[in-house]
């Protein structure tokens, strides 16, 4: 259980992308990481435990152990996970002009279940900018509104009577939050904590942002940009008769993060089966749920960057990278659908996989996902040796499924790749639910896949 304490503190704390990398960097300083600079000259040494930030939302860890021969490529061993979820992002010039509601302006980040944030108590989560030393150097702030601040209220079922058949949302009408109430110019108000609230015709003020500078104690005129979420501040719950379901936000993907950091952290020093050099490596990008086509997303030159910088730190050549890639493995972690017990029919009539059934070994021949019959046979060996759980999943020939990182970073890389992960329901709502032995599982995989 301590596994699911751990990930339930991840949960508790993850509430963007920024706060996952933070959070990470917190458990792997405890656990011996250093923090090295992407810009700056690196002297690694064997032995030795390394973090990389990678704009704030895209977090590298790794070991390097063994001993380096001459003219040998070290052995790699990669896992990798992403750090969002869908959700909805708050727009530049939020406020709504007009109306006696405060209400911020929203737009769809990923593939959320719209439904699920309806008339829910929602938070503000992500990161400020305020004027800094200079135009070049931003003092940046990471931040939370710690209580619940919005909400996205339905419409009354008598003002929609056909609404249990089914509703469309429309993201730029039926999905924006409210913030509060504006009062009337004369009658003047405050908010919560005694702070003026939004005034009447509040567009001509910035109101969300004389909040921002409140809670992060700035100026007004020099707060300069935001990048903010609407998040899921309910805390993860283990339910169930039996204590073996975990109800949560953020499920997708902070399951994989969670195991990823439990098996870079066990990862030691373990060389390679030769004696020479290992890395053993995380990757924790931001941005899988928009495509990863971003700077810090899995399509982005960081990945072969840090990983060329880091045999060129350790003396080794560019022959050497390249063999290093050629002969390296990546584990892609990443959620799986489990059946849905109301609809068994959605999944493959043979490759479905429950909650509960360990790790999900996942496969398709499009290469959503990346895993091919080498790599597959490889973890599948690792999971027998290790007395681990799991099932292989395929979805339905006619239904489209989702995708992951492992298939791009597979290809941008050219390296094997297996695509892994726990089987949960609820994908991308506002609140997911697993099995607590899939993330046992999981995170016993990633312990034996860097410590083998």
């Amino acid at each position: 259980m301590s596994d699911v304490r751990k990930l339930m503190q991840l949960l508790k704390d993850g509430i963007s992308a920024f706060h996952v990398c933070r959070a990470a960097e917190e458990r792997l300083r405890a656990e011996g990481f250093s923090e090295i600079v992407l810009s700056e000259p690196w002297k690694l040494v064997p032995g030795g435990k390394y973090m990389v930030r990678v704009f704030d939302s895209t977090l590298f860890a790794f070991t390097v152990s063994g001993e380096g021969k001459t003219g040998q490529a070290p052995e790699l061993r990669m896992a990798s996970a992403h750090t969002d979820w869908p959700c909805l992002k708050i727009k530049p010039n939020p406020e709504f002009p007009g109306g006696p509601y405060a209400r911020l302006n929203t737009e769809v980040y990923g593939g959320p279940v719209y439904s699920t944030w309806m008339d829910r108590p929602l938070g503000i989560s992500g990161r400020v900018f305020i004027r800094g030393r200079d135009a070049f150097h931003p003092e940046e702030r990471l931040f939370d509104s710690g209580e619940p601040v919005l909400i996205i209220p339905n419409l009354a079922i008598h003002m929609n009577r056909e609404v249990n058949k089914g509703v469309e949302l429309n993201p730029q009408t039926d999905l924006i939050p409210i913030a509060g109430m504006v009062p009337s110019a004369e009658a003047g108000g405050a908010g919560r904590d005694g702070a003026d609230a939004p005034e009447a015709g509040a567009a001509k003020g910035r109101w969300f942002v004389r909040y921002l500078a409140e809670m992060l104690d700035a100026a007004e005129e020099d707060i300069l940009d935001f990048e903010l979420w609407v998040y899921n501040p309910e805390e993860p719950e283990i339910i169930g008769l039996y204590g073996d379901l975990l109800s949560s936000p953020r499920l997708d993907n902070l399951t994989s993060v969670e195991a990823c950091l439990e098996g870079i952290a066990a990862s030691g020093d373990h060389a390679s089966r030769d004696g020479g050099l290992r890395i053993n490596a995380v990757a924790l990008y931001d941005n899988e749920e928009i495509g990863s086509r971003t700077k810090q997303g899995a399509l982005s030159e960081v990945t072969s960057r840090i990983l060329e910088k880091i045999c060129l730190s350790l003396g080794l050549g560019r022959e050497e990278y390249f063999d290093m890639l050629s002969s390296g493995f990546m584990i892609s972690m990443d959620v799986a659908h489990a059946v849905h017990p109301g609809h068994p029919e959605k999944c493959d009539p043979v490759n479905r996989i429950p909650m509960g059934a360990g790790v999900a070994l996942k496969l398709s021949s499009s290469q959503s996902y990346a895993t091919d019959a080498r790599a597959v046979s490889i973890i599948e060996g690792l999971l027998k040796k290790n007395g681990i759980a799991y099932a292989k999943f395929s979805n339905r020939s006619d239904m489209r499924g989702g995708s992951t990182l492992g298939a791009l970073s597979s290809a941008k890389l050219g390296m094997l790749t297996a695509d892994v992960g726990a089987p949960i329901l609820a994908m991308h709502s506002a609140r997911e639910l697993m099995c607590v032995r899939d993330q046992e599982a999981l995170n016993s995989l990633a312990g034996a896949y860097f410590t083998d």
